[in-house]
């Protein structure tokens, strides 16, 4: 991928969170509260499915073997962070500004606890 294919890829983040809110919302079935819970929980089971493709990727469950790629795990992953984000819009128009801001949060912490 070039450096322009990455930053075309970065500014199309939150537009894209933005229509997959939009297309969830459409077809939502539980509103209010409970709705925005249900959102939040879809996040377990992503966190889940990345669980399961670990295990498969490596063959722990030894009735079924190694069912999965580390590709697949990278895939559920992804599914995670989108979730994650999806899930942050729901919560709050201002998404994208929260999500920067704690961003720029955890970047300047520390690596390494103080002395």
């Amino acid at each position: 991928m070039s450096d322009q294919d990455t930053a075309d890829t970065a500014a199309d983040l939150w537009p894209t969170i933005d229509e997959l809110w939009d297309r969830l919302e459409a077809t939502r079935k539980h509103a209010g509260p409970e709705g925005v819970l249900l959102r939040i929980l879809k996040l377990s089971e992503e966190v889940g499915e990345v669980a399961e493709a670990v295990i498969g990727a490596t063959g722990q469950n030894p009735r079924k073997g190694v069912t999965h790629t580390w590709e697949d795990v990278q895939g559920e992953l992804c599914d995670v962070a989108i979730t994650a984000l999806v899930a942050l819009r729901t919560l709050t128009p201002e998404a994208r500004e929260v999500f920067e801001a704690h961003l720029k949060g955890v970047r300047a912490r520390p690596l390494t606890p103080p002395a």
